[in-house]
């Protein structure tokens, strides 16, 4: 085993790839040696070698891990062994001390591979109930990290701990002035971010068109689109912007923002919380998910630290009623956020990390 190489799995939504983001730099710092395997055509992929040209990049095959019946579900488990020899091959020519994983389906092949080989694995679990691809891997790992609690029900009590939410200290360097360059707003209206996920959302987009001339009236609105959502009908608007995703212009855009409308994700809404912005979480509905997004949101709510619109009852008429209720109810909202503190640094996580190497 090289002792200060570590590789990193993780991918099929940026949610399975942020914290590896965040890691990188620390690692690197540190002098290590990091390697990445994910798929081929996954966003970790785009991520990844957009964020760090020269790391290493590996495809594997995977196969999605379904909980319903597919004729997929017959071919998937060959793919999913294909890419565990192609892991292992991987490992056994990078020979890491440790592999880490954010989940998602393609971490899978890697993990079962890693103990194959008796390379530490460990797991980190974003959501108040682990993923299919996590609970499939957690056998398999020597310790498992979770954000919530209420986590680690649902793992073995004595390889599990709860850490809380790991933060990017950069979320917190936004400049005004490059925010106010970006989107040419005035300082003397407030301003809503909305965004619908790495791939957008349709359900909410509508919404927002629906109510461009109301939303405008009252807020300057900075609209995260999904790729090739960009509506040109809305240009012309002086208090509306639209981007079909952002990267590093996200702590900027943030720095002006006194509303977040988000999905549900729980590193997203973690960062939001730890910058007090009052949320509107619309999660994705269990009949597009596995309901995880629907647990963070309800828990959210539950503390007070944001107001939940479900999708299924996303009209153009509830959307604007929630969000009159998110402006109503800021001071209060801000109020409960505050008394939040369970975050960690990347730097101080991947201390954590790095104690379970070889």
């Amino acid at each position: 085993m090289n002792n200060n190489t570590i590789v990193l799995t993780g991918g099929g939504t940026a949610g399975h790839v942020s914290l590896n983001e965040a890691i990188i730099p620390e690692l690197l710092k540190k002098g290590y040696e990091v390697h990445y395997i994910g798929s081929s055509d996954g966003i970790e992929k785009t991520i990844i070698e957009k964020g760090f040209p020269t790391l290493p990049y590996y495809s594997i095959s995977n196969g999605k891990l379904r909980r319903y019946f597919s004729v997929k579900n017959f071919s998937d488990p060959f793919k999913v062994l294909y890419g565990t020899m192609q892991a292992l091959r991987i490992l056994r020519k990078v020979k890491p001390s440790i592999v880490f994983s954010k989940g998602g389906f393609v971490s899978v092949p890697v993990v079962v591979a890693a103990k194959l080989s008796n390379i530490p694995v460990v797991i980190h679990e974003s959501d108040i109930t682990p993923g299919l691809a996590n609970k499939i891997a957690t056998p398999f790992a020597e310790h498992i990290f979770s954000v919530f609690e209420e986590t680690l029900k649902y793992l073995p009590k004595d390889k599990s701990s709860s850490i809380g939410a790991i933060i990017r200290p950069d979320l917190f360097q936004g400049d005004e002035k490059i925010a106010r360059e970006l989107t040419g707003f005035s300082p003397l209206k407030e301003t809503i971010i909305i965004m619908g996920g790495s791939q957008g959302s349709k359900n909410i987009n509508t919404a927002i068109k629906d109510n461009i001339e109301s939303l405008t009236k009252r807020f300057q609105i900075i609209h995260l689109c999904g790729k090739g959502n960009l509506d040109p009908t809305l240009k012309n608007n002086s208090n509306y912007v639209a981007f079909e995703y952002v990267t590093n212009e996200l702590p900027h855009l943030l720095k002006i923002t006194n509303y977040v409308i988000s999905r549900a994700g729980s590193n997203s809404i973690f960062e939001f919380l730890e910058l007090k912005k009052p949320m509107l979480l619309i999660p994705l509905s269990k009949n597009a998910s596995r309901g995880d997004q629907v647990l963070n949101a309800n828990f959210f709510e539950k503390q007070g630290y944001a107001i939940v619109l479900e999708e299924e009852n996303l009209t153009s008429e509830t959307f604007m009623s929630s969000i009159s209720a998110l402006a109503l109810n800021k001071e209060k909202i801000i109020d409960a956020q505050c008394m939040a503190n369970s975050s960690k640094t990347p730097e101080q996580f991947t201390e954590l990390l790095l104690t379970y190497k070889n």
